[in-house]
Parts: C-alpha cells; sequence; structure tokens
C-alpha cells in the first residue's frame, strides 16, 4: 500500500418513495415502490454483500420503510391465506381469471409498459413483441376485447421479470426458468413468480440491516414523509436563493416548525423500528437546508446532515470568508457558527456523472474516468489530510438508464474504489470519529441539490397552488384539533394522512416541463390524499379538489418513472 494520505470518499446513495396508498382504502395508485424494492433496493444490497470491501451510506425515507414492510405483509398474507393483494397491478399476478372488460384490459396493458424502451423491453424479444402488439392496441383500444387471456398473462409476468433485480434474474434459478420460457406463462409460473417477488421484499429491508450491522455501510434517514423541512419552517426561506420568486398567498405554513420536528421525531421512531438503532446523519429530504433546519436537526441528535454542493457555493458567496480559498472548497466538513453539527456537501460534478452521464459509457470507461477525477482530487488535496470527497445521489432512479440496471458498473465500482491505493471509502459517522477539523461556516443560504435553490418546489403557479391547498387543509386541521374533536386513532389516521400531504414529491412533478402522464397521476393522488384528510377531519372537502389544478405538462413518457432533474453543476 502507498504511503500517500488516503482521499476520503463517501458513497451516500438515497432511498426514497412517496406515499403511494389511498389511506383510506390502503390501496396503492401507482407501483413504483415495489418495483423499485425488487429492482433496484435489491441489487444495491447485493452489490455491497458482494464486494465485503466496499463501503457506503444508505439513507432511507421511512415512509418508503413502511410501504415496503406493508407490500411484503400483503404479498404473504395473499400466499399463505388467500388476502388479495391491494395494488392492482402486483395483485392482477394471483388473479386466476384476468379481466375481460376492455377498459380494464387497456388499463393493465397500458400499466405494462411503463419501463425503459431501451433498457427494460428491448433486450428481451418476447417483452419486446407483446409491447409492440400494445402500441398498436392502444391505437385501437376497443380490439382489446378480443385478446386471449394468455397475451395478457405474458405482458404481465414480463413486466415483472423485466423489473426484477439484475442480481435476481443471474442468481435465482426459478426466474431463469421463466426468462427462459419466454411465452406461454400459466397461473403456476405467475404465482411462483409472485412468490418470488414476496421473498424479495420481505427480506430487503433486513439485507440492509445486516450490512450496517456489519459496519459495512452507515444506515442514515431523512425525516418521516420527505417534506421539504425549511419551508415548513418558513416559506420566505426561498427567497434567500431566489430574491424575485413568486410565492404562495400564505405567507407562511401554519404551525411549520411543530410539523418539522414531527416529521424528524416519527422518522427516528420508524428508523429505529426497522434497523435497532437510531441514526447518526440525516439527507434532509432533496438535500433541503437552512439555518434552522440545521439546528433543529442538532437539537433532535443527529451528528450530521448533507447537502448540494450548489448550497455551498451560494452560502460561500454570501459568507465574509469567500475569499478564503480553504473555505471554498466542497470537499471538506463544515459546521454552522455556534454549532457541532457536521454538515457535507454533494460534489454535484461527480454525483451526475454517475446519476446521469455514465448510464450512455462503457462500465469500465466509466469506472475509470471516475477515479481519475478523484486521483485529481486527491492530488489536489494532498496538503489536507480531512479531505472528503461526498457523491450523493438516488439509489433508484439512475439504473433505470444503465444496461443492465448498472450491474456492471457497480461492481467495477465498489471493486476498483475498494482496492485503490490512495481512495478510502468511508462513511459520514466514521470520518467525523477521527475527529477531522471541521471549517466554519458563518452564513447558509437556504436551498437544495437542485440548482441550489427551492424552484423545484415552490414559484411556479402550479406549486405556488399546491402549497395553498395545503395550507388551507392544515388550518382546518388545527381549528378541528384545537376545538378537541379527535382523538385516539382518528387523531393518529388524520397526523399520518397531513404528513403525506406534507411530502415533496408532489410539488416536485407540478411544472409544465415534467410527462404530462406524471403531472396527471401526483395531481390527482395529491388531492385525493388531501381530500382523505378532510374526510377524517369531519370536513367537506372544498369543491376545488375535485378538479385537476395543473396545467399541461410536457410529452407523455414511454417507460418508468420520469429521471429526477439534474442539478445546476
Amino acid at each position: 500500500m502507498s504511503a500517500e494520505p488516503h482521499l476520503k470518499v463517501v458513497l451516500c446513495w438515497h432511498m426514497h418513495q412517496p406515499e403511494y396508498r389511498d389511506l383510506s382504502s390502503r390501496e396503492y395508485q401507482l407501483p413504483w415502490t415495489y418495483l423499485h424494492a425488487i429492482k433496484d433496493y435489491v441489487d444495491m444490497a447485493s452489490h455491497l454483500e458482494a464486494n465485503p470491501g466496499a463501503r457506503a451510506v444508505v439513507n432511507f425515507a421511512p415512509i418508503l420503510l413502511d410501504q415496503i414492510a406493508d407490500y411484503a405483509q400483503q404479498v404473504n398474507g395473499f400466499l399463505e391465506g388467500g388476502t388479495p393483494i391491494a395494488d392492482p397491478v402486483l395483485g392482477a399476478l394471483d388473479r386466476a381469471v384476468l379481466p375481460s372488460d376492455p377498459e380494464q384490459r387497456v388499463s393493465l396493458i397500458r400499466a405494462c409498459l411503463r419501463a425503459n424502451e431501451k433498457h427494460l423491453i428491448d433486450p428481451f424479444p418476447p417483452f419486446r413483441r407483446l409491447a409492440d402488439l400494445a402500441t398498436h392496441l392502444l391505437e385501437h383500444p376497443d380490439a382489446a376485447i378480443y385478446l386471449s387471456e394468455q397475451y395478457l398473462a405474458d405482458i404481465l409476468v414480463w413486466y415483472h421479470l423485466v423489473w426484477v433485480g439484475e442480481t435476481v434474474r443471474r442468481q435465482d434459478p426459478r426466474i431463469t426458468v421463466l426468462v427462459e420460457k419466454g411465452t406461454g406463462f400459466s397461473l403456476q409460473d405467475r404465482r411462483q413468480l409472485l412468490g418470488v417477488i414476496g421473498e424479495l421484499l420481505a427480506g430487503v429491508i433486513g439485507r440492509y440491516k445486516r450490512l450496517a450491522e456489519a459496519g459495512q455501510i452507515e444506515l442514515s434517514m431523512t425525516p418521516y414523509a420527505h417534506p421539504i423541512v425549511p419551508l415548513l419552517l418558513d416559506l420566505q426561506s426561498a427567497r434567500e436563493a431566489m430574491p424575485d420568486v413568486q410565492l404562495p398567498v400564505a405567507e407562511s405554513y401554519p404551525g411549520g416548525a411543530e410539523r418539522a420536528q414531527w416529521h424528524i421525531r416519527r422518522g427516528i421512531e420508524r428508523f429505529e423500528q426497522y434497523f435497532d438503532i437510531r441514526p447518526q446523519g440525516c439527507w434532509p429530504s432533496e438535500g433541503s437546508v437552512s439555518v434552522d433546519t440545521l439546528r433543529l436537526l442538532e437539537k433532535e441528535g443527529f451528528q450530521w446532515a448533507a447537502s448540494g454542493g450548489s448550497v455551498l457555493s451560494n452560502s460561500l458567496a454570501a459568507s465574509a470568508s469567500a475569499g478564503e480559498t480553504q473555505a471554498r472548497c466542497v470537499h471538506r466538513g463544515y459546521r454552522l457558527s455556534k454549532g457541532k453539527l457536521g454538515c457535507f456537501f454533494r460534489d454535484d460534478g461527480l454525483s451526475d456523472l454517475v446519476g446521469f452521464t455514465y448510464s450512455d459509457w462503457h462500465a469500465d470507461d466509466a469506472v475509470l474516468d471516475l477515479i481519475r477525477h478523484l486521483e485529481n482530487i486527491a492530488e489536489s488535496c494532498r496538503e489536507n489530510p480531512h479531505s472528503v470527497v461526498s457523491i450523493i445521489l438516488d439509489g433508484e432512479n439512475a439504473w433505470e438508464y444503465y444496461p443492465n440496471n448498472g450491474y456492471y458498473f457497480l461492481s467495477a465500482l465498489y471493486e476498483k474504489l475498494a482496492d485503490h491505493p490512495q481512495l478510502e471509502l468511508t462513511t459520514f459517522a466514521d470520518y467525523l470519529r477521527d475527529r477531522p477539523t471541521i471549517v466554519e461556516l458563518p452564513n447558509l443560504v437556504a436551498g437544495s441539490w437542485v440548482h441550489g435553490s427551492f424552484s423545484t418546489w415552490i414559484g411556479d403557479p402550479d406549486k405556488n397552488r399546491g402549497w395553498d391547498m395545503l395550507c388551507d387543509a392544515k388550518r382546518t386541521y388545527d381549528s378541528v384539533v384545537d376545538a378537541g374533536e379527535l382523538s385516539g386513532a382518528r387523531l393518529a389516521a388524520a397526523m399520518e394522512q397531513l404528513a403525506v400531504c406534507e411530502g415533496s414529491d408532489w410539488a416536485w412533478w407540478f411544472g409544465d416541463y415534467n410527462p404530462a402522464d406524471s403531472v396527471r397521476d401526483f395531481d390527482r393522488l395529491y388531492r385525493t390524499h388531501l381530500a382523505n384528510l378532510y374526510q377524517i377531519l369531519g370536513a367537506d372537502p372544498p369543491e376545488y379538489l375535485a378538479h385537476a389544478f395543473t396545467h399541461g405538462g410536457g410529452a407523455p413518457q414511454a417507460g418508468g418513472v420520469m429521471r429526477r432533474g439534474q442539478s445546476a453543476a
């Protein structure tokens, strides 16, 4: 091993999905939680298990953990006792008789096309043929009545086969047999596939727990339902990075400080339930931070938080110490004046290479390029033994755009980084445990990992309307609670439903730059969550909740969940 000092590198993978359940019916409206669980969360755990020398931080939104556990329980309930699965796509695997109604058939077929064509459909010729037929059918939906049940069974099975993780396709003989069979899937085949899915869902959280117990990963969390905490605390904080932004009619979110604290404490509670440890670190939803947010996280016992590199750039530009060369470096740990919480900032350039650029590269070339960048950073930081590079991105969305779900890239990434003589994979908690020199940050400009601002969640007319609708609901909630009209299970249900409405993902999708289909889905689901809250409160939902409020959206997207936005870097 080289005697040269090691550059510390933290790979931080953030896992989150919003609440897709209609909490009144408990039925899932969109399938992305279980699909990402059996593909991405399973694969990400497998790559770490296969590379014991690799280390990483894995961050979970607790509301995602709740949904994974619920799915696992539902599949087990069906397999053990025949209890129906409350997800129309997953549940179709267990149906002895598939729908005969043309409208239901078209809906199921449309759902089975929501996959990346290049990497999840084209590599599998039987699925490609089914998808081509489906494309013609969707142009003539009345023809659905002439389809055989075998066509529905085959496209349903293939949809789930391509969403199963690459490591599972390579290692599980039950999946290999189904892939090789290709067509003519029986009810027994479908139920065997459902059994594999159930095993994956039931085991995935425990796999991360074991990796943490072995010291290979650090587990961290996001506040419970993934809210933008700085905006809950102060809507006006959006002006720190966007002075001229047009904000909602509401000047503040009612009782926002109490709600922010609730999300943090509820998140810790749920995290401890699943992992039996208290998290030391927090990736605030979307890396959204403000001075008040960091102070609150420190008060609640966190040792570190992280955000985007653009937030650091904005903060340094507004700081009296902006001229200090050392303080300008994103590859350091920071803390607020008079604070103890360690704060790390994402290397936006390197993170976006992994999240967006390398998907089109040969895996070996991509890994070598990333290592070259890290070696250059190591050389420039050789006089500073406390340097740390933070590569932070979603642990789920990028891989749909990589060949083989990123299998070759991730395998090579962990192997090369774990064995590199000048690079040391570590975690934020372990970095702080070594008592490094931390740079004091006199000023922090509130913002997120996207452009260093909150423009993705506020400022657009549709986003502002979403906030005003939420504020209306919160004022009704406060009125009912203050009057003592809620208690026990009903109060708990109202608090849970309110938390779901406060999640960040609804506003993320509002705006005409997102695919029209996704905008419609999230508009509808957001209004459903708000209406459910009013009903729990015993209040009539406003008439406006019966109508879509978003305007347009971009062209419909052929496959999967839209790739989440790239930062400005």
